[in-house]
């Protein structure tokens, strides 16, 4: 297998999980990354003189990382990170006349949990929560082996893995919002597990019932990652070295050559040519729809349309002072107004009006206590909304004022529900949708590809086999889906389907039409 050479373009989870099972089995690899760093959108950033997250603040599904290293003879994830499993998932606060004091957490204890919900909401709701937690451990449990671990997407091959029984159970026809209105009476707990269609970039008033699977994901542990997720990017581009890839930074790829009908090189932007058995690419797929790496691959995908992306989002990397309200390590501050956030959003293609806050505090580990005080001296932030993908285009919605407004919003909603926040502009960093959109090309911004609206989203997105011989997809644009686990699951089936086609005895290759197959 050493003589033949696969040349992955980009160095996200899904490049990385792909470099390693295929440098474990022998592969020689070529990862080429145009940034400085690995990670894709799990990157660091500057805020003043500190470094920090600036991507992806939430670790779950630690079996995938374990699974991927296990393959390659690399022992378990405690391996190679420290990880700490958190007590407290997150803090949530509402706007409103009680903003400054009342406040709800979430546990990974469920009996802290259900303590809490009753507290907050009263018993007959706990026992709502008990129904909806079922409900959603029976849709992982059905979905888990049949979809978010199986390179098929199609409906009607879940529907043959798993029975036509077992894919009623999903809810894929029901909104997430429908379904929790029928779980729950108090509105702040719809909007708490609502918030789980964000995840994946979508509103939970269009997004499928199915993503109450979110719930049973989060309950089955949630770590942070000492020294930030980005050290798991650092790390696992480290493994993929010492399994013999090369992973080269800085080298931006302008086209995937074709010749004879397959993908056969790359094509860097300062004009050197790279020649492979097989190329994947680990970026957004709208990027090849869109002819940003040459014309010869574009039509491999079909073009995403704006209305069709994923949330964007506006950020702050701060290195602030805090007072007030106790954070912990995630918290989200809701606004008013929550239809109206997404209505904004999705229909008006606006900043909200009325945003849903998300903090991530980087520098606070887990300490249940809630009166726990603020670190000494300056804390890492990540300040989070949500807001529509069109940094590609001239919406005025993305106008330095329009950001500056959303600014003052998000922060006006901080002080109401008591935290104050004391920044310095010169250690803030600050990144919009049309930053995002530079970063990550084809996106418009989207971080997570395809909105998951409707039952269809799921099924629309690409697997890792494209119908060009050689040329292969992974990343959170692709089966399964966003978010970092998935991501690196669909880094592992290209590596199967590049394995599969690189052992093959056929004398003939895949033929390059659509439905066309190998013959032995």
């Amino acid at each position: 297998m050493t003589d033949s050479h696969a040349v992955i373009v980009g160095a996200g989870i899904g490049g990385l999980a792909t470099a390693i099972d295929l440098a474990a089995q022998g592969v020689r690899v070529t990862v080429l990354e145009a940034s400085d760093q690995p990670g894709g959108k799990m990157r660091e950033v500057p805020a003043g003189p500190a470094r920090m997250d600036g991507g992806p603040t939430v670790f779950t599904m630690r079996w995938v990382f374990d699974e991927l290293l296990d393959r390659a003879g690399a022992g378990t994830l405690d391996d190679l990170v420290t990880l700490r499993p958190l007590h407290v998932l997150a803090r949530h606060a509402w706007d409103g006349p009680k903003a400054a004091t009342e406040r709800f957490d979430l546990f990974a204890d469920i009996r802290r949990t259900e303590d809490a919900i009753g507290a907050l909401s009263g018993r007959a709701e706990v026992e709502r929560f008990r129904d909806f937690r079922a409900e959603a451990e029976q849709i992982y449990l059905t979905l888990r082996d049949t979809f978010i671990r199986n390179s098929q997407t199609s409906m009607p091959g879940l529907v043959r893995r798993g029975g036509v029984g077992k894919m009623s159970r999903i809810q894929p026809f029901s909104t997430l919002w429908d379904a929790l209105g029928k779980h729950f009476r108090d509105p702040r707990l719809q909007q708490l597990f609502g918030r789980y269609a964000t995840y994946v970039g979508g509103s939970p008033f269009q997004a499928p019932a199915t993503l109450m699977l979110v719930a049973h994901v989060e309950l089955e542990g949630v770590w942070s990652v000492d020294g930030g997720m980005h050290a798991l990017a650092r790390a696992l581009a480290g493994l993929a070295e010492r399994k013999g890839a090369t992973l080269s930074y800085g080298r931006a790829v302008s086209s995937i050559d074709v010749e004879g009908g397959r993908a056969r090189a790359v094509r860097l932007e300062d004009g050197e040519r790279i020649t492979a058995d097989a190329v994947v690419f680990n970026g957004d797929v709208n990027a090849l729809a869109l002819g940003k790496l040459g014309s010869a691959v574009r039509s491999v995908v079909p073009v995403l349309p704006p209305a069709a992306r994923s949330l964007s989002a506006v950020t702050w990397c701060l290195n602030a002072e805090t007072d007030g309200f106790p954070l912990t390590r995630h918290t989200v501050f809701f606004g008013k107004n929550y239809p109206g956030e997404f209505h904004d959003i999705f229909k008006r293609r606006r900043l909200p009006a009325d945003p849903t806050v998300y903090i991530c505090a980087q520098d606070r580990l887990d300490d249940p206590n809630p009166d726990a005080p603020a670190p000494d001296g300056p804390e890492r932030l990540l300040c989070l909304v949500n807001a529509p993908a069109d940094g590609d285009t001239r919406s005025p919605a993305l106008d330095p004022s329009e950001i500056q407004a959303c600014q003052d919003r998000t922060f006006a909603l901080l002080t109401r529900c008591g935290l104050r926040v004391t920044a310095d502009p010169a250690n803030t960093t600050v990144t919009t949708p049309r930053d995002f959109a530079r970063l990550f090309p084809g996106t418009g911004g989207g971080l997570y590809g395809r909105a998951s609206h409707g039952w269809q989203a799921s099924f629309s997105r690409p697997g890792a086999q494209t119908r060009l011989p050689g040329l292969y997809l992974a990343g959170g644009s692709v089966h399964p889906g966003p978010g970092v686990p998935m991501a690196a699951l669909s880094g592992r089936q290209a590596a199967m389907s590049v394995l599969k086609d690189l052992t093959s005895t056929s004398r003939s290759r895949r033929a390059a039409t659509r439905g066309g197959t190998s013959t032995g």
